[in-house]
């Protein structure tokens, strides 16, 4: 298993995965050719250096896994650095075989080697396997998260 940094060439392979659930297929647009959207935000990722869109490749160099890990600098916890970890999937064929805990433990070790004091996650409340998954890997519930979507 080799996980990298996401090209513009996986794109496509990151969004249908997101769109491969039913949340997402609901706020995504997965089609050939991708929406120009998904590329923008692609490039505006990949310019940031603390943003980090990664894919999970197999031995065959298949993309079965995607996450991306977003490193906040503030100034609580003496000038700390926060990890948000986003956008977790793995291609439908591929899930139930431990490979969601062991981009976790990567994710982890990453968050660490960037020196970040914690790796925080968001979760719909409508994910309760989701929820317990995290639980398990040591994930606790301490704040209760907000929203405002704008329309």
């Amino acid at each position: 298993m080799i996980f990298r940094k996401a090209t513009e060439n996986d794109v496509s392979s990151i969004v249908e995965m997101i769109a491969d659930d039913k949340l997402g297929i609901k706020r995504e647009n997965f089609k050939s050719p991708l929406p120009k959207e998904y590329i923008d935000a692609f490039k505006n990722i990949n310019k940031d250096k603390n943003q980090e869109l990664i894919v999970v490749e197999n031995n065959e160099k298949e993309i079965i896994g995607t996450l991306q890990l977003t490193f906040i600098q503030y100034l609580t916890y003496q000038g700390g650095i926060r990890a948000q970890i986003e956008a977790v999937r793995i291609k439908k064929d591929q899930r139930g075989v431990g490979l969601g805990k062991k981009m976790f433990e990567w994710a982890i070790n990453r968050a660490k080697e960037r020196n970040a004091h914690l790796l925080q996650l968001t979760t719909d409340k409508k994910r309760p396997k989701a929820i317990k998954f995290y639980e398990n890997l040591g994930f606790k519930a301490t704040h209760e998260g907000m929203k405002i979507h704008f329309e």
